[in-house]
């Protein structure tokens, strides 16, 4: 896992109806050269499964993150499919994952 100092705080998202979402303590995250480049995490809210994705892009000076997504899933198991299968890219990639 990374630590608490590798990856900025952002606030959850919210539902329409102003619930927040808990993180259920599923992140990976893929470093390139000791160098942080992407990390996902996987978050609960209500029957949903969204997962965040910080990306610092290799090659730039960019010190604050790219946040695609967030992407949402109607089940865990789906959730966390995508984490695997974008984890498993990034291992091709030459990545480590923790």
């Amino acid at each position: 896992m990374s630590t608490p100092e590798a990856e900025p705080q952002q606030p959850p998202p919210t539902s329409p109806v102003g619930g927040r979402a808990v993180d259920d303590q599923f992140t990976r995250t893929a470093r390139k050269d000791g160098r942080q480049v992407v990390t996902l995490r996987r978050l609960m809210l209500g029957n949903q499964f969204i997962v965040e994705s910080d990306v610092y892009p290799v090659g730039t000076m960019r010190i604050d993150p790219v946040r695609p997504g967030p992407y949402v899933f109607g089940s865990r198991d789906e959730a966390s499919t995508f984490i695997e299968e974008t984890t498993l890219a990034l291992e091709y990639l030459g990545c480590e994952i923790s």
